[in-house]
């Protein structure tokens, strides 16, 4: 048996978008199905104040990347942004999974301010990065997005004589000054910090928050001038 034309009597001709519109919507179906754990898994925080380096970039140039005054006014966030725009647009996402409290042991000198995560590695580069004046006595406070909560956090001042406009950060260049307790799940949760008032100038507080949900641990870079 001859087989029918598209044109001849008895069989209806098939459209020719059917294929393709079927092809769409089985992909943003798929698409659908990915978001919302994409966006849980991005949900996370970052210390706001003082400012990490990543937030503070995000923060003054996220409207204005493309902006070619930031090269002069803003160099630190400048190179930052050449090497990754996603460590700014991710600020919330500096994560390592699993490290089991080995905090030094599992991250090498020079690799504090990036957590170890080779992505972000610029925010480790040493230079004229804005600062954030704090007292003797200040507050840290923690902005999370999906209301983790903390098992403590580490509060760490870089030592006198430590210069962040010329040294990578690593853990003998620290002096630990706070350890907390528990935090119940909230966005925003603060506390303060209180230091021997021998600190002047330029330094780098360096935070560690364990959250609670997960063994995730986050490590930032926030830059100060002490006053």
């Amino acid at each position: 048996m001859r087989s029918l034309k598209p044109d001849q009597p008895g069989r209806q001709p098939r459209p020719a978008t059917r294929r393709p519109l079927r092809v769409l919507v089985l992909a943003l179906a798929m698409v659908a199905s990915i978001l919302p754990f994409a966006g849980a898994a991005q949900a996370h925080g970052t210390i706001i104040n003082p400012a990490s380096r990543a937030y503070q970039c995000w923060q003054a140039w996220g409207n204005q990347h493309m902006n070619p005054a930031m090269q002069q006014q803003d160099p630190m966030c400048y190179q930052a942004f050449q090497s990754n725009p996603d460590t700014m647009w991710n600020w919330m996402s500096a994560l390592r999974d699993g490290l089991g409290g080995q905090f030094q042991a599992r991250t090498p000198d020079g690799q504090l301010c990036s957590n170890g995560l080779s992505r972000n590695n610029s925010l480790n580069q040493p230079g004229a990065w804005r600062t954030t004046n704090v007292g003797r006595s200040f507050t840290v406070h923690l902005y999370d997005q999906a209301s983790h909560g903390a098992d403590y956090f580490r509060v760490y001042v870089s030592k006198s004589g430590f210069n962040p406009a010329t040294q990578r950060l690593g853990w003998g260049n620290l002096d630990l000054v706070t350890t907390t307790g528990r935090y119940a799940p909230s966005q925003n949760i603060s506390f303060n910090v209180s230091t021997s008032g021998n600190y002047r100038g330029h330094h780098i507080v360096f935070v560690i928050w364990q959250a609670s949900h997960l063994d995730q641990a986050y490590m930032w870079c926030s830059d100060v001038n002490f006053t």
